[in-house]
């Protein structure tokens, strides 16, 4: 059996696996969706977000790219967070890296990427950014897991520059959140990030609403 064959028999026993729990199961879930997170996160095959948080269909709405940028003039980002935002009215997003990420490695390797140079530009401005505190570190693969979660912390800031975000924090409190996902430990870190904070700080500039 080969590997598309096989995804579909896997298809077919996840549906008798289903109904066998709850016979209306897809009946409900052609009703429409409410979920109340958005999660944007990386596209490595490594890090489902489903899986590592437990959850089933209809419970987030996920968006997912390389190194998990949330980058202004990327109308297919903006587009999701516009949806999942002000249609959708979902009261979290999660902005989630992972150690390890491929992107944000190459981001660092003087070489030609070509089509990706200029998306992985915006890592390497992180790194700008930072310099000082990365450049410190003397164990190259702990400069990359802090790279990880800075890059966290920027898209993190990138969310909260958007209008869409402003406004729904300033009608219901909606919250930004920042994680690590430890793919050699299978753990959710919360990097905690001070939303109001961030969000206070850069609004002297990026206030829209």
């Amino acid at each position: 059996m080969d590997l598309i064959e096989n995804i579909f028999k896997n298809n077919e026993q996840w549906v008798i696996n289903k109904l066998s729990l709850d016979a209306s199961y897809f009946t409900k879930l052609a009703k429409g969706q409410s979920p109340e997170i958005l999660y944007i996160g990386c596209s490595d095959s490594r890090v489902a977000a489903e899986e590592l948080m437990g959850v089933g269909p209809g419970e987030i709405f996920v968006h997912r790219n390389i190194a998990n940028m949330v980058i202004s003039i990327d109308l297919n980002a903006m587009s999701v967070i516009n949806y999942a935002v002000q249609q959708l009215k979902v009261q979290h997003v999660i902005l989630c890296g992972h150690y390890g990420c491929g992107g944000v490695k190459a981001a660092m390797q003087p070489v030609d990427l070509g089509i990706l140079n200029p998306w992985l530009r915006n890592i390497r401005d992180v790194y700008r950014m930072h310099r000082d505190e990365l450049d410190a570190f003397t164990d190259e693969e702990q400069r990359y897991k802090r790279l990880v979660e800075l890059n966290v912390l920027e898209q993190c800031t990138n969310l909260i520059k958007t209008a869409a975000i402003q406004k729904a924090y300033k009608e219901r409190n909606l919250k930004v959140h920042g994680w690590v996902f430890d793919v050699q430990t299978g753990k959710i870190i919360d990097l905690k990030i001070d939303f109001v904070s961030i969000l206070n700080n850069i609004m002297e500039i990026y206030k829209i609403i």
